[in-house]
């Protein structure tokens, strides 16, 4: 059996935070499997954030994305650590994702077609997403935009199938025993590498 290699996304910039717990609660679940792990702090990279000519034109990559797009081809199973801030993801995450998710890489646009060709199916992907809204309030009155945007979006628009996600709510002035209880959860999670 071919051995699994996974990549763990943290999308918060504030190293103190609670995604950066959970991210590392992943790795460590994961790395009691076989499998190669990578984690990646999107905070970590050099990169310009702005996808300066939009398709027009090639933004050069830095070394850092083409690291960054090496390891999204090579995984298997990529997990996305991220808050939800005004219903979106962070800025910087939403740069990492226009300056790497780009054509010929994760997908390619054909010609008199509605639809690309989809580069990155046979991956498979988990959201881990925290947030201070309620999920239900998210659910039937928000409509989950984040989650729709990231999920339907762009994962599965570039082949990533299936998508699950978790979502952990409400994180301002959660108890420790909170914490601790989803803490251990992602940590099994990434024990399944699920």
């Amino acid at each position: 059996m071919k051995q699994k290699q996974v990549l763990v996304v943290n999308g918060h910039p504030d190293k103190q935070s609670f995604n950066w717990a959970l991210a590392q609660a992943y790795t460590d679940g994961a790395q009691k499997t076989s499998s190669t792990i990578w984690q990646l702090n999107i905070s970590d990279l050099k990169f310009n954030p702005n996808l300066s000519f939009g398709y027009r034109q090639k933004t050069e990559l830095e070394p850092d994305l083409l690291d960054a797009i090496d390891k999204i081809k090579k995984a298997d199973h990529i997990v996305w650590v991220f808050p939800m801030w005004w219903y979106g993801y962070p800025a910087l995450m939403k740069g990492f994702i226009d300056r790497t998710f780009l054509p010929g890489i994760t997908f390619q646009p054909v010609e008199g077609k509605a639809f690309p060709n989809k580069l990155l199916k046979g991956k498979t992907s988990r959201i881990i997403v925290t947030a201070d809204t309620p999920r239900w309030y998210d659910y039937l009155f928000m409509k989950s935009p984040t989650i729709n945007q990231f999920k339907k979006g762009t994962l599965q628009f570039c082949g990533i199938n299936p998508v699950k996600v978790t979502y952990i709510a409400p994180i301002k002035r959660s108890s420790l025993a909170f914490r601790n209880k989803w803490l251990k959860k992602v940590s099994l999670l990434g024990e399944r590498l699920n």
